[in-house]
């Protein structure tokens, strides 16, 4: 019982189910945290390595002519799930990264579940030991793959797998093959598989890729004018905020508060949980709204769930619930900007950042306020 009143206390958190699972490179043995892709305006990702990113996308086709649909957010997949974007070290103006990344060794030891033993092809030069092979960088490269794809991408005259631009650049002309069509999903989906052979990786990255995509792109407001404009606009100027538990009002960001049904806290953190979120943007038109996600429910014109997505309009509420139909059971909300998208203050970790209404679970309808 006391859980229960927790979790409607404040909003936001997402259930557990609902988590995109992160997986768990043989080649990094690392896990990762999970959820939905945090992005905004790629806000998760250091500007040094959205810069590398971008600069492989133009280079690629000087190495793979026939490459086409080479897009950041696809690099973006990948060195997520591989290393968090090198979120931690420090990245040089040149684009190198220090402490360097290594995976494990890759001896057969067992340890960050690899079983089989890659002998060492590098001397050490890569990955620091002869004893055997561990990937390297941001996008965790084994040195014989290395030895193939690296090329040098900031002039230095080094192919480097652990600075910023050289990886990024080595992953697109790794991943675009003899010369793939990566805006065609079957070959985007072959392009992810080849990097590593596990269709749950794959899996894991399209869900990064397919979420960066969203987030980079700005609603379309043409039509939306009045109130509605400004309470999407108030809400999507918070892009790149980070979430907090229990943060946010009418106000602005503030501090949020322990603990999330996950454990999580937003002690320490400014910024927004979700109802935090639409209760700021609505009092910029000068609407009151109660702090909870569920209450929320109980104002304004309510759209049922029955209706589906194709019925908000640009400037409603819309919920999420573990019992769609219940709306005490609402965990969630966000605000409808149209085409299909919401600004979004996903869950503890994240940011907020535009998402499909797809993105979370238990679609429970909507709220017109105006």
């Amino acid at each position: 019982m006391v859980a229960l009143l927790l979790f409607a206390a404040v909003c936001c958190a997402a259930p557990v189910g609902n988590a995109i699972n992160a997986y768990v490179a043989l080649k990094t043995g690392a896990q990762d945290d999970g959820g939905i892709a945090e992005g905004g305006s790629a806000a998760d990702i250091p500007p040094r390595m959205l810069t590398a990113y971008k600069k492989a996308v133009q280079q690629v086709g000087k190495h793979v002519p026939k490459c086409q649909g080479m897009r950041w957010p696809i690099l973006a997949g990948i060195a997520k799930v591989e290393s968090n974007h090198a979120v931690g070290r420090n990245i040089a103006d040149n684009g190198d990264i220090r402490p360097r990344i290594f995976g494990v060794l890759l001896n057969g030891s067992g340890q960050g579940g690899n079983t089989t033993a890659f002998p060492d092809t590098d001397n050490g030069r890569w990955d620091g030991t002869a004893s055997a092979e561990r990937a390297v960088g941001p996008f965790q490269f084994l040195p014989s793959t290395w030895g193939g794809v690296g090329k040098d991408a900031n002039g230095d005259k080094t192919a480097d797998p652990h600075n910023a631009d050289d990886a990024a650049l080595g992953a697109a002309i790794h991943l675009c093959g003899n010369g793939r069509d990566l805006t065609k999903r079957s070959q985007l989906k072959a392009a992810i598989f080849q990097y590593n052979r596990s269709q749950e990786y794959v899996a894991n990255v399209l869900g990064w890729i397919d979420q960066y995509t969203e987030a980079a792109k700005d609603p379309d407001l043409k039509n939306v004018t009045g109130k509605v404009r400004t309470v999407i606009e108030a809400a999507t100027s918070q892009r790149g905020v980070p979430y907090s538990w229990g943060g946010g009002n009418a106000g602005g960001k503030s501090t949020g508060i322990c603990c999330s049904p996950s454990g999580k806290s937003g002690v320490g953190i400014k910024g927004f949980d979700c109802s935090g979120l639409t209760q700021y943007a609505y009092a910029k038109v000068g609407i009151s709204l109660p702090r909870v996600a569920a209450a929320q429910a109980g104002v304004g014109k309510r759209i049922p769930a029955g209706l589906g997505t194709s019925a908000l309009r640009a400037g409603d509420l819309v919920f999420y619930a573990t019992a769609p139909g219940r709306d005490a059971t609402i965990y969630h909300v966000g605000i409808y900007v149209g085409g299909g998208k919401m600004v979004n203050a996903p869950r503890p970790g994240t940011v907020v950042r535009l998402d499909s209404v797809n993105a979370m679970s238990g679609f429970a309808g909507g709220a017109r306020l105006l």
